[in-house]
């Protein structure tokens, strides 16, 4: 199964029922290729270039400052344990920061118009606990392809315990969701750590799934272990034999940090997909969707406090997620201008631009989606 690295759209997609799902061809307005030259325009007419500048990697060093530089004061400094904690919620945020502001856009090839850049920086997923080839297949084929498409984009499939779509089986236990998903939220790069990744890739390269050429299965299950080896080495084994450093300490702090990462960066993306204004259609009987891929975007996708500057700067333009989806080889950088243009451009061609005002209001939407997703369906409507 191949994918292209460039589109990010696939040319064929067998998933476990065997069926070929596939995209409308059909835009008749000619809607993405008026979007795509307006937005080719305002780079051309400004002399910019499509990836990152030294606004983002500047801010790529605050980000890994705030990763690293409470770390290194926790092992060289003798402080109260309430200031311990508070660092390690602050190498938390570090990571989150890191991981939506430069692994994110340099694995999409954004960070820099240089691959070996790119490449380097999209590497800091080692030391957030994740893999490259894992996140690449989820992330820019699943997810972008077939955003919100039940079955298909993992970032909305949470086994039993959340459903996050109506197309989802109900348990009882759902009718709690509400209370409890936000808690559970904070889970999710501690799962990366022990389990997610290896079961991840058991599965995508059982399925053949790649971004670009299909990697060597052994190479990559070698980069795997290898990396998690590092890793637990370095944030317990080093620690506690090297360090000297009581090991319920170790073990509270990690996952403390971890914890502030994760409840972070799950709640940045659930305001984006999971919210009452989007929608996660099933293809028909022929493995067709309604819309072409770029149209299929801006039904499936919403953006929340777009003008909140600090929001915009801290989550990487993750609060831009329909721009975003519909250019993701664009640095998040440009999000905040080329947004006017893809809001405007969706107007005349009468197609949804969903957004929230401010992130309370999308918290609060996505805690009324949890809600009415954990009653009880009437299968007899």
């Amino acid at each position: 199964m191949y994918f292209s690295s460039k589109l990010q759209i696939p040319l064929k997609l067998v998933p476990v029922e065997t069926q070929q799902v596939t995209f409308s061809r059909t835009d008749t307005e000619k809607f993405f290729r008026t979007l795509n030259k307006r937005i080719n325009s305002y780079f051309k007419e400004n002399k910019l270039p499509k990836t990152g500048n030294w606004k983002l990697y500047t801010k790529a060093i605050i980000m890994f400052s705030l990763f690293v530089v409470p770390l290194v004061l926790i092992l060289t400094v003798s402080m109260p344990q309430w200031a311990l904690l508070l660092l390690t919620i602050v190498i938390g945020i570090g990571m989150a920061g890191v991981g939506m502001n430069v692994m994110h856009d340099a694995n999409h090839e954004s960070f820099s118009s240089k691959k070996w850049v790119n490449k380097l920086m999209g590497s800091s997923i080692y030391i957030l606990a994740g893999n490259v080839y894992n996140w690449k297949v989820q992330h820019n084929v699943l997810h972008h392809t077939y955003t919100n498409v039940p079955g298909l984009d993992e970032d909305i499939e949470a086994g039993r315990i959340i459903r996050f779509s109506k197309h989802a089986k109900w348990f009882k236990i759902h009718r709690f969701q509400k209370y409890y998903a936000f808690i559970l939220y904070g889970l999710l790069t501690i799962n990366w750590a022990i389990t997610t990744d290896f079961k991840q890739m058991h599965s995508y390269l059982k399925r053949k799934l790649s971004y670009g050429k299909f990697p060597n299965p052994k190479k990559e299950w070698t980069v795997l272990i290898i990396t998690k080896i590092i890793y637990y080495f370095t944030w317990l084994v080093l620690p506690i034999l090297v360090l000297d450093i009581a090991w319920w300490k170790v073990l509270i702090g990690f996952f403390v940090m971890h914890y502030t990462a994760g409840i972070i960066l799950s709640v940045v993306f659930q305001l984006a997909h999971v919210v009452p204004n989007t929608e996660m259609p099933l293809p028909d009987k022929d493995g067709k969707l309604q819309h072409t891929w770029a149209i299929h975007q801006f039904y499936t996708t919403s953006n929340f406090a777009p003008k909140n500057k600090f929001i915009s700067w801290y989550t990487g333009g993750l609060n831009h997620q329909v721009e975003h989806h519909v250019f993701p080889h664009i640095s998040h950088i440009h999000y905040g201008k080329i947004s006017k243009i893809v809001k405007q451009t969706a107007k005349e061609f009468k197609l949804p631009y969903n957004e929230y005002k401010t992130t309370r209001k999308a918290i609060l939407e996505h805690y009324r989606q949890l809600k009415e997703l954990g009653k009880k369906p009437n299968y007899s409507m």
